[in-house]
């Protein structure tokens, strides 16, 4: 072929993919230019959920191209379940929902959850805003300091829910470690469940984020009005360097195997979504967008002020330990379900 064939077809093929490149951007642009999206919030008002979601709300939008309008639209119920199934069933696929999907709904899936009309593989997801650890806490009018102290007496522990990891964590430690929870579950949500604690209904909760303690519930863990019992994530935070990790309880590979499996959506605490089906080119600009939001310092400042401490990942990174998730060898979930599936029964039967 002769050279300067060759390279005149370069030239041609690189103006062509130039073409191509701003033609798409145009079609963006024109497409989010003054659109209002949604921002669904799978909680009730308050909280830490709803606060993030917010938060990004408040300034996804100018960062995407056209400057979109981002409404905050809440979707409580099942503690998540209803808004991601209709996020899967029902959510235009068109770019124009955002949802701060629960942590859990991944895990509540392959654990054949009650109610799953979803396949989490399937979301495409534009972001997290946290990797904090979840964590088991206790009142402290129960005196309980430690997980050591609830192997040797009964501790009553509320959950929001029935089938959430609120329930699970206890579930699973009664069941492998030896501890004495009660579980009080069902209930709407997290507010719910410490106002149980102030008023000494119950003397623990089942799982809370380490963040939302802190832009929530500051004075609780300053004041040491709860203990921090267990921390679950995939390692020890900086934060809690002297609280076990759920894993350090197993007394077995096995079991450590299980608590492994649990522990793992914490690496991606509060992560947003957008519905199956939605034109690629739209999910990356979603991503993107969402990229520059995080690192806007002007978000960053809000955050501060809101106590909302920010370690982001983006959708790739969370796509990337969704499949690591799935990808959970079946006999270490069949084991999990069925040592939940008893430990229930113990639990109805106190």
């Amino acid at each position: 072929m002769n050279p300067s064939c060759t390279v005149r077809c370069m030239i041609g093929a690189a103006f062509l993919f130039a073409a191509f490149t701003h033609a798409l951007a145009d079609e963006i642009n024109t497409f989010y230019s003054g659109r209002i999206l949604s921002m669904v919030i799978p909680t009730s008002p308050g909280g830490d959920v709803d606060a993030r979601a917010r938060l990004v709300a408040r300034f996804m939008g100018r960062h995407i191209p056209g400057k979109a309008i981002i409404v905050p639209r809440n979707m409580p119920g099942a503690v998540g379940l209803q808004a991601a199934n209709w996020l899967h069933a029902l959510a235009p696929r068109d770019g124009t929902i955002i949802q701060a999907v629960m942590q859990s709904m991944p895990t509540h899936q392959l654990l054949d959850g009650r109610g799953v009309q979803f396949d989490a593989r399937e979301f495409n997801w534009i972001g997290n805003t946290s990797d904090e650890p979840n964590t088991v806490v206790a009142w402290s009018a129960t005196g309980v300091r430690t997980i050591d102290d609830v192997k040797h007496r009964e501790v009553v522990v509320g959950a929001p829910g029935t089938y959430t990891n609120c329930v699970f964590y206890p579930l699973l430690m009664n069941a492998l470690v030896g501890t004495r929870f009660k579980i009080i579950s069902g209930y709407p949500g997290g507010n719910e469940v410490n106002l149980a604690m102030e008023r000494g209904e119950v003397g623990a909760r089942g799982c809370q984020a380490l963040s939302a303690w802190s832009s929530t519930k500051p004075e609780w863990i300053s004041e040491g009005r709860i203990s921090i019992l267990v921390q679950v994530r995939r390692a020890r935070s900086p934060e809690l360097p002297d609280v076990p990790l759920l894993t350090d309880l197993a007394s077995n590979d096995d079991d450590r195997k299980i608590l492994a499996f649990m522990s793992m959506d914490n690496s991606y605490g509060r992560p947003f979504a957008t519905a199956p089906g939605t034109p690629r080119d739209r999910v990356m600009t979603l991503r993107r967008a969402f990229d520059r939001t995080m690192a806007d310092e002007e978000l960053q400042h809000e955050a501060e002020k809101m106590a909302l401490k920010l370690t982001p990942s983006t959708g790739e990174e969370v796509q990337e330990v969704i499949d690591q998730v799935f990808a959970t060898p079946r006999e270490v979930i069949e084991r999990t379900k069925a040592i939940l599936a008893e430990a229930s029964l113990v639990q109805r039967a106190k």
